[in-house]
């Protein structure tokens, strides 16, 4: 498959993180768990549409609070003691990664417009 490596880390972050997640304890897992899932799977799509729209900068913009979103959701899992500290490094890593293809597309798309 030839993915944006933006999509690519989406994709395997999604795959990472939704098992975790569906094994939250019930108190959590139908209210936060299935927010950040459905969160994961929302921003997967967003990218994808991105990826085709004619003007990209209004989107990727929106992307990025919801990437903010899921960053501070994840806090939320350790602050909880729901994850262990290093899971949650390791997301943190693999969002601020996602985050930072995502701040220099949206870089590229502000140059284009000026």
């Amino acid at each position: 498959m030839n993915d944006l490596p933006i999509i690519q880390k989406t994709y395997d972050l999604i795959r990472w993180y939704v098992p975790i997640l569906n094994r939250l304890p019930k108190n959590h897992k139908f209210l936060l768990g299935d927010r950040m899932v459905t969160g994961l799977y929302d921003l997967l799509e967003g990218l994808i549409q991105a990826r085709y729209a004619h003007n990209k900068l209004i989107q990727l913009e929106a992307l990025n609070s919801r990437l903010d979103i899921l960053r501070h959701q994840t806090r939320l899992l350790l602050d909880f003691e729901l994850i262990k500290p290093e899971r949650y490094q390791y997301a943190g890593q693999l969002i601020d990664t996602i985050g930072t293809d995502l701040g220099g597309w949206i870089k590229q798309q502000r140059r284009k417009l000026s």
